[in-house]
């Protein structure tokens, strides 16, 4: 397994194109696009709450966090790798204190990159870069705001941070761990972003839901969608609904996503149920 995850290490880190290939594929999406179901995997362990993953070759990589309290602010946060079969490999802890809340993660071709913060809005956070062959985490800045999601731009290597709820979004410089970052005000509304990757071209694929309230007394409705944003001045370049859904009626991007490029489009694979999950795996065509 180390070997086998090394060499895709390896592979990741020669060529980004892919990343821009899927952000122009999920340009071409539509709300009457059909997804169709190829495969799901049951999680052979505890999920918790997921809330980022990423992929690389066959192994996944899924941060979530174990709530033991939050009035008391007690819990862990975890960056799980997983292979194909749903088999825990390592269990990663992240956090101190009431620091335990991981968020949406990025990977970079070489580093996983994770935010973990207090389980409340307007908090504080540690960001975190991950080595995925020895899962050695190493801290790299710790920041004011509860980040919700990271994404690292490897065009012009910045850090691109969102807060709760994505009404924030943030850049740090390199270097600039020590000064205030560069914060703009997220001007869409349709979604709050859950998980973000950087999709090459200086922009952010993010995932992520709206709450619909029916009325008094009824089940908010969730919808779930997809967006890709421009990381100069936080727009969205494109956005879409992603109309699929579990059986107990739960969004796909309820909690994190992962695409890939297929031959004729695109796959996606979602975890959006807590503690018993399952990755849902969907591909749709987009030529």
């Amino acid at each position: 397994m180390r070997c086998a995850l090394a060499c895709a290490v390896a592979a990741a880190a020669l060529s980004v194109e892919p990343r821009a290939t899927v952000a122009e594929r999920v340009m071409k999406l539509t709300r009457e696009s059909a997804w169709r179901p190829t495969g799901s995997v049951r999680v052979q362990f505890r999920a918790w709450h997921p809330q980022g993953l990423v992929k690389i070759g066959d192994t996944f990589f899924l941060s979530s966090v174990e709530v033991r309290s939050r009035e008391r602010g007690e819990g862990i946060g975890h960056l799980f790798k997983f292979d194909r079969a749903g088999a825990l490999v390592t269990d990663l802890t992240l956090g101190e204190g009431a620091i335990y809340h991981p968020g949406g993660i990025d990977y970079d071709g070489t580093h996983i990159w994770v935010p973990v913060a207090e389980y409340r809005p307007d908090s504080r956070s540690i960001v975190y870069r991950v080595d995925p062959v020895s899962m050695k985490a190493t801290e790299i800045l710790r920041f004011a705001d509860h980040i919700g999601a990271i994404v690292r731009n490897t065009d012009d290597n910045t850090l691109h941070g969102v807060s709760w709820d994505s009404r924030r979004l943030y850049r740090w410089t390199p270097g600039g761990e020590r000064t205030p970052p560069l914060r703009t005000i997220n001007p869409s509304h349709y979604l709050d972003y859950q998980d973000c990757k950087y999709a090459g071209g200086r922009r952010m694929l993010c995932t992520g839901v709206t709450e619909i309230k029916q009325g008094s007394g009824a089940a908010p409705f969730r919808l779930g969608g997809i967006e890709l944003v421009d990381l100069v001045d936080g727009r969205p370049v494109f956005q879409v609904p992603l109309l699929l859904w579990t059986t107990a009626g739960l969004a796909m991007t309820q909690n994190p996503a992962w695409f890939e490029e297929t031959r004729t489009g695109l796959r996606g694979y979602f975890m959006p149920e807590d503690d018993v999950s399952t990755l849902y795996i969907y591909e749709v065509e987009t030529t």
